[in-house]
Parts: structure tokens; C-alpha cells; sequence
């Protein structure tokens, strides 16, 4: 029912939809992560590479590297876009070696921004024409230290939002939600 909800909805903008036909292929969006210049991809239990190369397919102008994913459910369980040309990233181990291979595949160099823990690299970022650069990350009762290092982002700017209860059948900021990019025909 979710599937056709959000496909319906889709249509209705006039975006172009692509149905993964394989039965064998897997993609999780929680795996996939846009830079704005290209694509990485998590091999996750959720996501294998013949959705990966699929993701390829699709999307030819783009180049789409894959990132092996260990000790979490999704590539974007310790990482996420914080802003133009940077990424929000975990500390532990697993998040940091999974930098460094995207780091080693990409041709570009992005800044980082690490926080201590590793859900609440898990962020969603905005460009809004009348509000400029916008950052929904995860609150400071939540994670105070890994706020902390959200709030020296000084040109952006910051919306702290709970996400404790979705957080423990492991949904992360993300994970609730669908951003598209259509100017408006109002």
C-alpha cells in the first residue's frame, strides 16, 4: 500500500518513476546517498550491488560508487549531506572507514563536519530560496555533544527535531522522509 501511495503521489508531480524489475536486485533509500555531483551506495543487508548497478543504469550522468556497510542498518546510519559539499559523519570505526573508501572512490573532495555519534550524522539538509541553508538534525536531549558540533555551522540554519520514538524501530531522520525538488506552479 506504501509503495503505490507514494507512486501515485509521484505521478501526480509529473515525475519520471523507474520500477526495479529484477527480483534479485535490492535497494534501500537508507543506502543511497546524493551529493548533488554523484551517488554513493551502501552494500547493506538491505541493498546489493545489482540494485546498486541499477541505480547506475538509471541515473548515467552521475557517477555511483558503492561503500560496503558494516555494524549499522544504512549507509546513512552514520552519514548524511549537511550542506553543499559536506558530509555529516559518525565516529566510530565502521562510519570512518566507510569515509574513507567513499573519500578513495570519489574524484572530489568534500568537507566533513564528525560528530560523536554516529545516528545523529544522520541529518537532513535544505536549500531554501527565502531561508537559505537549513539543517533539520537531532535534538540536544538527544545527542548534546554531536549538537554541539551541528551548532558551529554559523551559516546555516538550525532546526533540532526529537526523533527518539521512530529511533527505536531504527528510524532516523531520513528515513521520514521524501524531498523533492519541483519549483512550484502556483
Amino acid at each position: 500500500k506504501q509503495v503505490e501511495a507514494m507512486k501515485r503521489v509521484l505521478e501526480s508531480l509529473n515525475l519520471n518513476i523507474v520500477e526495479m524489475v529484477d527480483e534479485n536486485a535490492t535497494l534501500d533509500g537508507g543506502d543511497v546517498l546524493f551529493t548533488g555531483r554523484e551517488f554513493f551506495v551502501g552494500l547493506s543487508r538491505r541493498t546489493n550491488q545489482r540494485g546498486a548497478e541499477i541505480l547506475a543504469d538509471t541515473f548515467k550522468d552521475y557517477a555511483v560508487s558503492t561503500v560496503p556497510v558494516h555494524d549499522s542498518l544504512h549507509l546513512k546510519g552514520f552519514c548524511s549531506m549537511a550542506g553543499p559539499n559536506l558530509i555529516a559523519i559518525g565516529s566510530s570505526e565502521a562510519a570512518q572507514k566507510a569515509l574513507k573508501t567513499m573519500q578513495q572512490m570519489s574524484d572530489h573532495r568534500y568537507d566533513k563536519l564528525t560528530v560523536p555519534d554516529d545516528a545523529a550524522a544522520n541529518c537532513i539538509y535544505l536549500n531554501i530560496p527565502s531561508k537559505g541553508h537549513v539543517l533539520l538534525h537531532r535534538a540536544p536531549e538527544e545527542y548534546p555533544e554531536s549538537a554541539k558540533v551541528f551548532e558551529k555551522l554559523k551559516d546555516h540554519m538550525l532546526i533540532p527535531i526529537a526523533n527518539t520514538e521512530l529511533e527505536k524501530v531504527d528510524g532516523l531522520l531520513t528515513c521520514s522522509s521524501v524531498l523533492i525538488n519541483k519549483a512550484s506552479e502556483l
